[in-house]
């Protein structure tokens, strides 16, 4: 818990920015759906951010990015980086090279830096230490709960002031 307190605490500058949040991941494998399942329940939310589900393939969503200029870019996905799993880990963009991710066709650092080289985004890695990502598998419940915990903040951080529901 006092992980995510700390990872809202970081982020609370990103409030009032245009900022993109990218979901990168696999849903057919357990742990590995963290990104995507944030981005859909961001999606049922309204707030003030976009929110890209790019599932496996994040390099298709470059140009759309790029079109969007955000000042801050955010981008969530399941990342091993030896902790228990459901720890949750901001990093930095030149950290991401450490860090090997399978399930993608491009590396997360060479997608945040051509977004970065085009943009000046400030980047923000929010990784989601897995336990099973294997195919068919489940999402573990420490997984699924820090991926409700992630979501129910950043909708508090992007909440749009108009919303009155």
């Amino acid at each position: 818990m006092a992980d995510n307190q700390q990872l809202l605490a970081r982020l609370d500058k990103l409030r009032g920015s245009r900022t993109v949040i990218v979901g990168i991941g696999n849903i057919l494998k357990g742990d590995d759906a963290a990104g995507p399942l944030i981005c859909q329940q961001l999606t049922d939310a309204v707030i003030d951010a976009e929110i890209i589900d790019a599932g496996t393939v994040p390099e298709n969503y470059i140009g759309t990015i790029i079109k969007k200029a955000p000042e801050n870019l955010l981008v969530i996905d399941a990342v091993d980086f030896q902790a228990q799993p459901g720890a949750v880990k901001l990093f930095r963009a030149e950290q991401l090279s450490s860090f090997a991710l399978s399930t993608h066709t491009l590396s997360p650092h060479l997608f945040v830096d051509t977004i970065v080289q085009q943009t000046n985004a400030e980047v923000y890695f929010i990784g989601i230490q897995p336990a099973q990502t294997g195919l068919a598998q489940s999402m573990s419940p420490p997984v699924s709960k820090t991926c409700r915990r992630i979501a129910a903040q950043l909708i508090e951080l992007f909440a749009e002031k108009n919303d009155v529901r």
